[in-house]
């Protein structure tokens, strides 16, 4: 397996950096908003729903990414309609959703394509891929930034947003569309169970930086794109799968955002011995 690991790993080309810089920007994006709606858990539940359309798409032999957005998107449609008519929390639709289709892909994947599928890997994209994943990503970017507004409205007041003309229902649905692309976006590096935290760690992580919404927007994915870079090309390195280790990066920027708030809070409140106290 290490030996098959690092001969996908040392195949990292600049066509696959350009993908992967396309993606981060996307994910830092879509990831601000999911953080602020308070469905960082539960939305990176919806990126396991791909699972079923990747194995499908394995056993079809068609490009498994094909296969995961189809799922991706029916997913997110099946999650919308649900909550629409149960009314059921958001969480508690893409709970069951996300269960469901786990096992089914569990059930039609099996080993080393089960494992490509969860994990992603390395590998040369093809011009096809590679215009898809810049255009799917400015799409994605364009979304994000032309309905920030609608979209703050929207998860501070429902009923403001609905006094001014904004379609909460459909805003939603648009959101979910845009999350599952951005998800699809990032399966063949990250596979199936990791996409899901790029997009919502260094959000988190961005928090601690920000006060307003365009800095946390901008920090989301100056920090997606470095944990992406830095984990694409420390993977040949180290010999270890990119996918894995780029979410160690960003969980490792994370603790390391947490502790240095955590550090200027308490100097400031003089709970560190010298801070905030004069020294005689």
């Amino acid at each position: 397996m290490r030996q098959c690991a690092t001969t996908i790993t040392n195949r990292v080309t600049p066509t696959d950096l350009l993908l992967l810089v396309a993606m981060a920007a996307a994910a830092g994006l879509i990831g601000s908003v999911t953080v602020m709606r308070r469905m960082a858990l539960a939305s990176d539940a919806v990126s396991h729903v791909a699972l079923p359309g990747v194995a499908i798409a394995i056993l079809l032999h068609v490009n498994p990414v094909l296969g995961g957005l189809a799922a991706l998107f029916l997913g997110s449609l099946l999650i919308w309609a649900l909550e629409h008519k149960t009314r059921l929390p958001t969480e508690a639709v893409i709970g069951v959703v996300f269960s469901a289709a786990l096992a089914i892909g569990s059930m039609l994947a099996s080993g080393e394509e089960l494992f490509a599928a969860l994990f992603g890997g390395a590998h040369a994209a093809g011009r096809i891929e590679l215009l898809f994943g810049l255009a799917a990503s400015a799409v994605v970017i364009a979304y994000v930034m032309r309905a920030r507004s609608r979209l703050v409205i929207a998860l501070v007041s429902p009923e403001l947003a609905s006094a001014s003309g904004i379609d909460v229902s459909q805003t939603n649905l648009v959101f979910l569309l845009m999350f599952a692309l951005t998800v699809g976006l990032g399966l063949r590096f990250l596979g199936v169970l990791l996409m899901g935290s790029l997009i919502i760690i260094p959000a988190v992580t961005a928090t601690f930086l920000a006060h307003n919404l365009r800095t946390l927007q901008t920090a989301s994915v100056a920090l997606a794109i470095t944990s992406t870079l830095a984990g694409a090309l420390l993977a040949p390195r180290l010999h270890v799968e990119q996918g894995p280790l780029i979410i160690v990066v960003a969980a490792s920027l994370f603790v390391v955002a947490l502790v240095t708030r955590s550090v200027t809070r308490s100097a400031r409140s003089g709970n560190i011995p010298g801070g905030g106290r004069e020294l005689r």
